[in-house]
């Protein structure tokens, strides 16, 4: 990173102030404007953060234009079809891919954690049972840091490893029993001959009753769902655990606070709202009177899983979701199901209608991911906790990386004020 250019900011009544121009690696350029107030006695405005760096990252990488997602430089396409999750995480956390020793060596410290305290189990039972997962999800990882005391010392490395290896093993545990006391399921604990995906899928999807081989094709798709989506830059979920972590609370609440934020329907809720659209859709012949509705701006109605915030182009995590979905379909034998059909007309207007291709509103990873964990079985309520299981990698990572930071300090974002102006109370007997 160099800051040899400088900005120079011209203010009416002000001498010219100039500021350093910090440049990244990939990506733009960013006006260092730290000094700004005290230089100025001014503030910036940029609602919603769209033109600001709140911090420096080397965690990843995105590129909207040409539909790039770099994990600390890696291709998403090269690593969701070269490694799994665990590997993944493994590189987000350290830096760097494991090698076969390091790989086998973090499997089974991951495996050493994937039991949560058996206390922990009754909590599940204060809830409603039809209480959403991702509410469940929130109270009961927040409740982690009930249980592990020593993650208040954060500024030990070794605890730092510790948290880590802890909350990404119980994670598929914890989602597993939020899912399992919904359905009014016994909980099924972890298995340690089975891998952290496959071991997940059991505890979803097993019962007392009898044995449960997870399906190998089965097991790639929701592991390459958790690869797409371990991190994602400094989007909402992962801003909200920054900003929690950087008052120093501990790493489970923290997640908790990400959990929280991920809920909402314009990010992690996305592909859930994805399926609701099918079900309203219904079937096949409906989806041109849709497609008319969606081209109408006088009309509310949103098709959802199409187009992205960030990814100008198609969104490339979509285009590798869009052969797993396939396999995954072929695998079950789902290609005649309504939902299912639906769901490939949708796509195939939008990447053949003019209209979608102007606007590229391409199909997202949300698209596609939804229906795979539809055809996984797994309900849509649980699909956002999904998302956060795969997404706590990302988020430990850079709250990692951030209590690390040596300009690491507390957040305060400014405000521009707009409300009433400086005025005296008026006694009550005197109020009109």
């Amino acid at each position: 990173m160099t800051t040899a250019r400088k900005a120079t900011l011209t203010v009416d009544g002000m001498a010219p102030v100039e500021f350093p121009i910090m440049a990244p690696t990939h990506g733009n350029d960013c006006v260092d404007i730290r000094t700004l107030g005290a230089k100025t006695g001014l503030f910036t405005y940029d609602s919603g953060y769209l033109s600001t760096a709140s911090c420096k990252s080397r965690v990843t990488f995105i590129d909207g234009d040409v539909g790039q997602l770099l994990y600390r430089g890696y291709p998403i396409e090269q690593l969701a079809e070269q490694c799994n999750f665990l590997e993944v995480a493994y590189l987000l956390w350290n830096g760097e891919l494991p090698t076969a020793t390091e790989k086998t060596k973090f499997e089974l410290n991951i495996k050493e954690h994937t039991m949560v305290h058996e206390q922990l189990v009754k909590f599940y039972q204060g809830f409603r049972r039809d209480a959403h997962p991702m509410a469940v999800l929130v109270g009961v990882v927040g409740a982690l840091s009930a249980f592990y005391h020593e993650a208040e010392n954060f500024a030990d490395l070794e605890h730092q490893n510790i948290s880590f290896n802890r909350i990404v093993a119980k994670l598929p545990t914890i989602v597993a029993m939020a899912y399992k006391y919904h359905r009014g399921e016994p909980f099924m604990y972890p298995r340690n001959d089975l891998d952290y995906t496959a071991n997940f899928m059991h505890m979803m999807f097993a019962t007392p009753c009898e044995k449960y081989v997870p399906n190998p094709v089965l097991v790639h798709a929701l592991d390459t769902i958790f690869t797409l989506h371990a991190d994602h830059e400094q989007n909402a979920s992962t801003s909200t655990v920054r900003l929690s972590g950087s008052s120093g609370a501990n790493p489970y609440a923290c997640i908790s606070a990400g959990i929280a934020c991920l809920w909402g329907p314009a990010h992690g809720g996305a592909n859930e709202a994805c399926l609701q659209m099918l079900e309203e859709i219904h079937d096949v012949s409906h989806v041109g009177k849709y497609i008319s509705r969606a081209k109408d701006k006088n009309d509310d109605f949103k098709l959802m899983g199409f187009g992205h915030r960030v990814y100008k182009n198609f969104d490339p995590r979509a285009k590798l979701m869009r052969k797993v979905c396939s396999d995954v379909l072929s695998e079950l034998g789902l290609q005649n199901d309504r939902l299912f059909k639906l769901a490939m007309e949708l796509e195939k207007i939008a990447l053949e209608d003019d209209y979608f291709i102007e606007k590229k509103l391409y199909p997202n990873v949300d698209f596609y991911s939804g229906i795979v964990q539809k055809a996984l079985g797994i309900p849509t309520t649980m699909f956002t906790c999904i998302f956060a299981l795969a997404r706590t990698v990302g988020w430990m990572t850079q709250w990692e990386e951030m209590i690390n930071d040596p300009e690491y300090k507390i957040g305060r974002p400014r405000q521009l004020y707009i409300g009433a102006a400086k005025r005296d109370v008026v006694p009550l007997a005197q109020r009109g």
